[in-house]
């Protein structure tokens, strides 16, 4: 099959399209225009069941809802639209309302390194032994996800990530030995030629870094594209770069993104992960819990069932994070919390190397460990599982239990503290 993307400009030749109304069509129009839009020929051929289009978790994942906005937010940019307003102050209208969404949470901005004083804009070090690097060819994606954290990657091009630098990379790493993986993100880095992939990894193998031990790619191919593997042009060499990586004895991780069984179902994924695991890599999958796609134990632990049968890791079950249409998708706190126990518990052992729920925050990775009565007290038991600072990953700490809590900045610490443990440290950071 050969690629084809459907965004704001075409998607109205799908023959598919002709079940939705004149108000749906407008409704992805008013979407589209804020948050980024974008699908493949396969999510549309293979994966969305147009029969049941209004609730296909698959249509949701890649076309606009209308509840993706505010109320305020849509009628705003409905109105300029329909008034045939200049296309400049539909812009101006469209970037106030994306800076209102949060369009780099977990402050992102505060991640970026520096190497002899300059600004490394393509990269990121959060965490001590973990460094990400956005690939300038790979920050679009095969489709783009109605809930991307990284949205304002592809509509706001003054907070976009990226570089071509590999050397930067490599004086960087040499320059940090704590560091021992290295993560291609975007954007998805799946979505570069071969050409590129092999001068990125092949400059960091020929650097013979000591500290080096796992290079990770963060993917979505597996679901939107899974012909990258496979019967793309230049798949072959791809797969004989990834089998080139794993002979050097370097682990290599393909973080892929599952977000329900369904694209597991397809012949074209299984050739994908045959042919991924024919290298030596190692496929592990994560996903954010998300209202209308996924919020359900039963959608969990048959994902994680079928994952496992083919070979892949369960590695993370995350929190909506706060950027974007997180209060379209967004589930509380114990909801998330007892969908992961549910499934967890519907499970064999070998599914249960999944982590969760997570929220990807400020401070780090916050697990939900539970919800109990302490001292009298009902509170959600939280645990780092990444943290700025490593010494505070495994520290068990409390909060007050809110049933209403979506986020970690919605909770308030127990026992009459007066901050969590961490949050002295973490603002002395920034200052």
């Amino acid at each position: 099959m050969k690629y084809r993307s459907y965004t704001l400009a075409n998607y109205h030749t799908l023959p598919q399209i002709q079940n939705l109304s004149e108000e749906d069509r407008f409704v992805i129009e008013v979407v589209g225009n804020v948050l980024p839009f974008k699908t493949s020929n396969y999510v549309v051929d293979e994966l969305i069941d147009w029969e049941n289009w209004e609730s296909d978790p698959f249509f949701k994942l890649t076309f606009p809802q209308k509840g993706m906005l505010s109320e305020e937010h849509f009628n705003r940019v409905a109105s300029l639209i329909k008034s045939g307003a200049d296309k400049s102050d539909l812009r101006k209208v469209i970037d106030e309302i994306r800076y209102e969404l949060n369009p780099n949470p977990a402050g992102q901005a505060h991640n970026v390194p520096e190497l002899n004083g300059v600004k490394l804009e393509g990269m990121q070090h959060k965490y001590r032994e973990t460094m990400l690097f956005f690939p300038s060819q790979g920050q679009t994606c095969h489709a783009y996800c109605s809930f991307c954290f990284r949205w304002s990657q592809f509509a706001l091009t003054e907070e976009k990530f990226a570089m071509k630098e590999v050397d930067l990379m490599v004086d960087y790493l040499r320059a940090h030995p704590e560091i021992s993986d290295v993560l291609f993100t975007g954007g998805d880095p799946s979505i570069m030629k071969t050409k590129f992939f092999e001068k990125y990894i092949n400059t960091l193998l020929d650097a013979n870094l000591s500290n080096l031990k796992t290079i990770r790619i963060g993917t979505k191919a597996l679901t939107f594209w899974p012909y990258r593997f496979t019967t793309d042009e230049d798949a072959p060499q791809l797969l004989e770069l990834f089998k080139k990586v794993t002979d050097s004895g370097i682990n290599l991780s393909i973080m892929a993104h599952f977000n329900h069984y369904g694209a597991l179902e397809t012949k074209a994924v299984q050739d994908a992960i045959t042919a991924l695991r024919s290298t030596g890599a190692q496929i592990r999958s994560q996903s954010p819990l998300m209202k209308h796609i996924n919020d359900d134990a039963n959608v969990w632990g048959t994902m994680w069932r079928k994952q496992v049968d083919l070979g892949i890791i369960p590695y993370y079950m995350f929190v909506a994070r706060d950027t974007g249409a997180q209060d379209y998708f967004a589930v509380t706190l114990e909801d998330a919390w007892n969908i992961f126990k549910d499934a967890y518990q519907s499970v064999s052992g070998v599914c249960r190397t999944v982590r969760g729920p997570s929220m990807s925050c400020d401070p780090g990775k916050i697990q939900i460990v539970g919800i109990a009565e302490v001292k009298g007290e009902k509170v959600f038991i939280l645990s780092f599982i990444q943290g700025r600072n490593p010494e505070w990953v495994g520290k068990p700490f409390f909060a007050k239990y809110d049933p209403d809590a979506i986020w970690i900045t919605d909770l308030k610490p127990a026992f009459g503290e007066k901050e969590f443990f961490y949050e002295e440290e973490l603002n002395n950071m920034y200052h």
